[in-house]
């Protein structure tokens, strides 16, 4: 599983898509819509992404994790549009044989789609609002 959606995730099922009897692991990260940024408070977030290049990005790194850790299944959503405080607005799932190889590679797709994947986020404040850059 690999998508860009315009609705909230459900993390379940980005779970769901790596459960494998082979896997003793199977690991989630959430990215949330947090409330606040440098000091300021966040009232709301709005995500765009170039959505056909952020899916072959997305599909190019599962392809990756996989590579580096063997055996591993990994799934990938990340939301567009309004995302509300406290929602999720990228989801990683990874199934693998051990929690080690799990955490790694959840580790590395994270990191590799905030260096990768155009997405881009605006957060809203009371008194106005700002572009943010992906972070790794």
């Amino acid at each position: 599983m690999i998508a860009v959606v315009d609705q909230a995730i459900d993390s379940r099922a980005v779970a769901d898509a790596v459960r494998d009897r082979r896997h003793g692991a199977v690991l989630v990260f959430e990215g949330v819509a947090r409330d606040h940024h440098d000091g300021k408070q966040v009232v709301s977030l709005f995500y765009e992404a170039y959505v056909p290049m952020a899916l072959r990005e997305m599909e190019a790194i599962a392809v990756d994790t996989r590579a580096r850790w063997p055996g591993v299944s990994v799934a990938m959503v990340h939301r567009t549009g309004p995302c509300a405080i406290g929602e999720p607005s990228v989801v990683i799932a990874v199934g693998a044989a051990h929690r080690g190889e799990a955490y790694e590679a959840s580790r590395h797709a994270i990191d590799e789609l905030k260096l990768r994947v155009p997405v881009w986020k605006r957060e809203h404040y009371a008194d106005g609002s700002a572009w943010i850059a992906n972070k790794v």
